[in-house]
């Protein structure tokens, strides 16, 4: 196991419980929660060297990510919104450690000049990690979706999503000429750079239930 792996999996060990004690307490607590995130995704954006209009509108979709995020844990139409919630949630993680997962085993020609280390079979794996766990949770746990053919575009959708916005990302460090966008998390670097997919993944969903 090399050092880096070992980072990013004990930085993982510590986050996720933290993180899901929050998502579940809700309330005040999670409200807590998601202003400290806002603040430190819009501290790292704001340090990252763009011109002043993609600053601006960076910090606007930020915003509007975090609103989407909130309006979909708390959504009073939905009474399955906390699972919903955790779907988008867990789509997005296990398409990030499918992708780097199978990245690293497989390598393969690369995906985009945007983002040096992903390659198609990094992409191709994202897709079947978000799959094949969805698909164990509702094996074993009958509150969650079924898994039908909804379901699984469902998934697909997120996890394409949650990629494009991890090479968006990825194309704005280019562009700032860093590797991560901050040190906050050993091993995964900044907040955004642990968070890229979901938001872009939550804000889309978000106008996607709206619309149809």
């Amino acid at each position: 196991m090399t050092k880096d792996l070992l980072s990013r999996l004990i930085s993982a060990l510590i986050i996720l419980p933290f993180s899901l004690f929050f998502i579940l307490k809700g309330g005040f607590f999670f409200i807590s929660f998601l202003i400290i995130c806002l603040i430190l995704s819009l501290i790292e954006w704001n340090n990252m060297k763009k011109n002043k209009i993609l600053t601006i509108l960076g910090n606007m979709f930020i915003f509007f990510s975090f609103f989407s995020t909130y309006q979909i844990r708390f959504n009073p139409e939905n009474d399955q919104n906390l699972i919903f919630f955790l779907l988008i949630i867990l789509v997005c993680i296990s398409t990030d450690v499918g992708g780097y997962i199978f990245g690293k085993v497989f390598k393969g020609p690369k995906l985009t000049k945007i983002s040096p280390n992903k390659t198609f079979a990094g992409a191709v794996g994202g897709f079947l990690t978000s799959l094949i766990l969805i698909y164990l949770i509702s094996i074993y746990l009958e509150s969650f979706y079924k898994f039908n053919l909804e379901l699984i575009s469902y998934i697909l959708f997120i996890s394409l999503i949650s990629q494009i916005g991890d090479l968006i990302v990825s194309y704005f460090k280019r562009l700032s000429n860093i590797k991560d966008t901050g040190k906050l998390i050993p091993g995964h670097g900044g907040i955004l750079d642990r968070i890229d997919g979901m938001i872009f993944a939550f804000p889309i969903i978000f106008i996607f239930e709206l619309l149809f």
